[in-house]
């Protein structure tokens, strides 16, 4: 049977179990991938990989303190040869993970307009999304020597050929949705009311969703689909809330996100049982000047500063890392 539709809220009978001995384990996920103007409108080209030998860096920094990456790198890392290096020495050593990241508007076929609506993939027509999909999926099992089996589309972009597009060519795990987030303003999916614990996009149970967390935080967190669907018409509606401490929405990313806040959300996410944290941010963050999150060079020590710390938290209350491998041992068919 063909997979639902990701874009709407799976039935409830769709959520994933995990065996005992899983517990509540952390995913790490990074959007590895070209710098570019997040300000500019998209382009194919005049985009900088200079953050590259950073990943040095980071990989080893992940090594001291027990997580394993999956980088989910787009057509211009899986080109650069120094990028693979890195990635392909750390995946070889079992150490880190690779995955897919599409960023339609500079991975070929380039057979669209360059704008906001078709930089989500999933808007783009079925055959041309497939094809910019499994040029990038070739591309990665030739430079890295195996098959990709996770996919997060660029922006968070799928749509409704997606979950079969995966599904077709032997994607077991999706990490796309990112649950309590709306796009729909810039043509993207609403996620407000997707689930935060994994679950199946196929009756089969061959394909795996793995959303990136999001929790809500304060009294009146109960109600944040709510007052976040309201926001759409009064912009500053969700923010005074905020200011109030009466609801948050944290993601669990060091973008914009302390690690007090984090630290909160980590709370909250594990006291309601989650089973699996998945963390991300975007590769670029790991050098100054490329994303809005880090600026200058403390702020790449802040970058680093929060995951030790949010790592330390996580190991106080005995939540281990994990790696695709062990979510697809762990869980229940």
């Amino acid at each position: 049977m063909a997979p639902g539709s990701m874009l709407a809220p799976p039935p409830s009978d769709m959520a994933a179990a995990f065996a005992d001995e899983f517990g509540q384990r952390v995913l790490l996920t990074v959007d590895t991938e070209e710098e570019f103007d997040w300000d500019a409108p998209f382009r194919r080209d005049g985009y900088g990989l200079d953050h590259i030998e950073q990943l040095t860096r980071f990989q080893a920094f992940c090594e001291e303190i027990g997580a394993y990456p999956v980088y989910l790198v787009d057509w211009p890392i899986v080109h650069h040869e120094r990028a693979v290096e890195i990635i392909g020495d750390a995946v070889e050593r079992g150490r880190a993970e690779i995955g897919i990241q599409l960023h339609g508007w500079v991975n070929p076929p380039f057979d669209e307009e360059v704008n906001t609506h078709n930089s989500f993939a999933g808007n783009l027509p079925t055959d041309l999304e497939a094809a910019k999909f499994i040029a990038l999926r070739d591309a990665i099992e030739g430079a890295f020597g195996s098959a990709p089996i996770c996919y997060r589309a660029g922006r968070y972009g799928v749509g409704p050929s997606t979950a079969g597009l995966l599904k077709d060519h032997g994607i077991a795990i999706d990490t796309s949705v990112r649950s309590l987030f709306d796009y729909s303003a810039q043509g993207g999916p609403d996620y407000t009311h997707h689930p935060l614990a994994p679950y199946w996009l196929d009756t089969e149970r061959t394909l795996l969703e793995l959303p990136v967390t999001s929790v809500y935080w304060g009294l009146l967190r109960q109600l944040g689909k709510h007052i976040h669907r309201a926001q759409r018409h009064v912009p500053t509606f969700f923010a005074a809330f905020s200011k109030l401490n009466l609801l948050e929405r944290i993601a669990l990313t060091p973008e914009g996100v302390t690690a007090e806040e984090a630290l909160r959300g980590i709370d909250i996410a594990l006291d309601d049982g989650l089973p699996l944290l998945v963390l991300s941010f975007h590769s670029p963050s790991l050098a100054p000047g490329h994303t809005p999150y880090v600026r200058s060079e403390a702020d790449v020590e802040r970058l680093y500063d929060w995951f030790r710390q949010i790592y330390a938290y996580l190991d106080r209350r005995s939540v281990a890392s994990t790696t695709l491998g062990g979510v697809i041992s762990a869980i229940k068919r």
